[in-house]
């Protein structure tokens, strides 16, 4: 009997642990609480002073592919639980080192995104945060495309950003 009670106890503690405090956490190292259920994602106006024609789109369906590969939420239109809204701040390519004939060696692709994120669902208002994400890639010239196989690891990276500082708090 007590082998039993003792097992018991075992198990009421790591079921406590587990689901405790009513926030979910997942292998993919979010954690969302347990009563968020959906996500609105905006359209990330490119406003940078150099262009790229397909980087809103790109970015906006990027962030929408990683909130839905790594979480729960249904992604929605209008009011939802939490909303990511923005714009793509900068789109610079510079060069990074001087090669043969003062010309650029190597170049370096950046991208800015300034994000708001809005937790409805908390009163506190704590979670929410309004903050500009940059990451950057470099490259060897010419530049003519090496943008394109450039452009998604940026994505990739700047998503993960946004995703570890709404939902994993990092």
């Amino acid at each position: 009997m007590r082998r039993f009670l003792l097992l018991l106890s075992f198990m009421v503690v790591v079921t406590l642990t587990f689901n405790g405090c009513g926030v979910k956490y997942g292998f993919s190292g979010g954690s969302i609480p347990a009563n968020m259920k959906t996500v609105n994602v905006q359209y990330f106006e490119n406003i940078a002073p150099m262009v790229y024609p397909t980087l809103s789109q790109n970015f906006t369906e990027g962030l929408k592919e990683r909130i839905r590969n790594q979480s729960r939420l249904s992604q929605v239109n209008g009011d939802a639980d939490a909303m990511f809204e923005g714009v793509i701040t900068g789109y610079d390519i510079a060069p990074v080192a001087v090669g043969a004939n003062d010309r650029a060696g190597m170049n370096r692709l950046t991208i800015t995104v300034k994000v708001k994120y809005t937790n409805r669902l908390d009163e506190t208002g704590e979670s929410n945060f309004e903050q500009s994400f940059s990451q950057f890639r470099e490259f060897m010239p010419p530049i003519q495309g090496k943008e394109e196989g450039t452009i998604p690891e940026i994505i990739k990276l700047l998503t993960e950003d946004i995703y570890n500082k709404a939902f994993a708090n990092w």
